[in-house]
């Protein structure tokens, strides 16, 4: 991962944006044909502050180039050059943030050496590419792409875009190591990493099997020196990787580049893989409560599933219309003595909630999740043993209101006509569901029960149960009833109408 500040504005020059330092050292590891090698983190030389929270070693500091004042990159990068340190990251009048970063410079090359190997050159904008590859589009167009990035980190982090002009990143994309070894460009001193490592302004990788993974890759590490520019921390590990992760899943359509986007289809992320891991890790009864995430060591991440589940929580907050404001809000705490405090801190009211929906998230993953249909109905009045409820088919899990008591029969039943497709027509349903397709072993629309232990760290998640138009339900803890009906995570949204439910003790 590269880590990167920017200098603020002084008088005579604008902000060069990426003029970065690296203060840590990141290398992409990961085995397994099926998913896409992590980014997984090396760790550097490193102090550990009050909070657990990583402190960047000054012993990595390196120069790299600052622009001049006709604010354009050099067209060497042995030109660029700087003296002036970092200030502190002050706020613009509007409240936007305005990054701050030490100059540096680039190693100097041999663009002969470099030649006489194969190697070509890419230098557009921000990012000049170094790639024994032949000239193909997905190739070519990597420093437009990095460019139209840009203002979609700021936009994210609230940072003045105006105040981002200039700087350079440098990368190498292999496909044969030792023509980068005999050109110069691969460092003796780095490790035999097998997929990619990062250290300063320089990124080496090798080519991906997709062209989306090897954006993502691009994009990941770039997430995390925007980040560093603007706040000279990246955050505890979850946090790090999770909204790399999170920016980095991207859409690319009419050549226009979307961050921040949740996957429609595996198709469309080929080699990513991230929702796999969280969903294998919970089939085999393996899920992860939120409080391990935010636990994460700084060497969590040499292991493939951190990143599926770093991911995953990032997702959750960052895409949940109830926690959203509050998660894209915590960028501006990461200075604090203790991000992980004032992170509960923010969800201290809803904490519990949170927690349900989190464990419905990971049980219900899939490609093109709807997080505001699936966002759980939570009912604050509760009512002992009875009620009559309406569930609507185009929602998630909703709270019936009532709460059952352990070992107490409960009479369930289920009257209504509801709509659970529109295409290629309108299918009808009622709470016995339709036998025509099924969704995890149940036929589509049959209206599900689940009971929420008060005590779910103790009782563990609890399995859905199919109810149709009628069933005797006992609960196994005493907890709150909640219902919906069958459908995929993805396909709420044609859905129409309700079912009625009411719920009464049988002693």
């Amino acid at each position: 991962m590269e880590h990167v500040r920017n200098q603020r504005e002084r008088p005579g020059f604008r902000i060069p944006f990426f003029a970065c330092v690296c203060f840590a050292i990141v290398a992409l590891t990961g085995c397994g044909a099926d998913v896409a090698p992590p980014v997984a983190v090396r760790p550097p030389p490193q102090k550990v502050g009050r909070d657990g929270q990583r402190q960047q070693s000054d012993t990595l500091v390196d120069k790299r180039d600052e622009t001049e004042s006709d604010h354009t990159a050099p067209d060497s990068e042995d030109d660029a050059s700087g003296t002036a340190g970092p200030e502190p990251t002050e706020p613009t009048p509007d409240g936007r943030l305005s990054p701050v970063s030490p100059p540096q410079t680039f190693a100097p090359v041999d663009e002969d050496r470099i030649a006489a190997q194969g190697i070509r050159k890419i230098a557009r904008g921000r990012l000049t590419i170094y790639t024994d590859l032949p000239v193909e589009e997905a190739i070519e167009e990597l420093p437009e792409l990095f460019e139209q990035a840009v203002p979609q980190w700021c936009a994210y982090f609230r940072v003045d875009e105006a105040r981002l002009l200039g700087g350079h990143v440098r990368g190498c994309l292999m496909r044969d190591r030792t023509r980068f070894a005999a050109a110069g460009l691969l460092p003796a001193d780095l490790p035999p990493f097998p997929n990619g490592f990062t250290r300063g302004n320089e990124i080496w990788w090798f080519d991906q099997e997709s062209d989306y993974y090897r954006r993502h890759l691009m994009l990941h590490e770039a997430t995390h020196a925007f980040m560093y520019s603007t706040y000279g921390t990246c955050g505890p590990p979850w946090y790090m990787e999770g909204l790399a992760e999170l920016l980095a899943t991207h859409r690319l359509a009419g050549g226009k580049l979307r961050l921040n986007q949740f996957p429609a289809s595996r198709e469309e992320v080929p080699d990513w893989g991230r929702i796999k891991l969280v969903r294998d890790a919970v089939h085999s009864g393996q899920p992860m409560a939120l409080d391990e995430i935010l636990a994460y060591p700084a060497d969590a991440h040499l292991k493939n599933d951190a990143y599926g589940w770093s991911w995953a929580a990032a997702a959750f907050l960052d895409g949940h219309p109830r926690y959203r404001d509050r998660f894209r809000a915590l960028p501006d705490e990461l200075k604090a003595d203790d991000f992980d405090r004032h992170f509960r801190a923010t969800f201290a009211d809803d904490w519990r909630e949170l927690n349900i929906e989190w464990q419905v998230f990971i049980h219900e993953l899939d490609y093109g999740y709807d997080m505001a249909r699936n966002a759980v109905k939570f009912d604050p009045g509760e009512s002992a043993g009875q009620g009559t409820i309406a569930i609507a088919a185009d929602r998630g899990w909703q709270s019936s209101g009532v709460r059952l008591e352990q070992g107490v029969n409960y009479k369930i039943r289920a009257t209504g006509r509801y709509r659970v497709a529109d295409r290629p027509k309108v299918w009808w349903c009622e709470p016995n569901g339709v036998t025509i397709r099924y969704l995890r072993g149940r036929p589509l629309g049959v209206l599900l029960a689940m009971v929420v232990p008060d005590d779910v760290a103790a009782e563990g998640w609890p399995e859905p149960v199919p109810i149709g138009v009628a069933s005797t339900l006992s609960a196994n803890a005493p907890g709150l009833l909640y219902f919906k009906v069958n459908d995929y995570p993805a396909e709420l949204s044609d859905n129409a109408g309700s079912v009625d439910v009411t719920v009464s003790a049988s002693r």
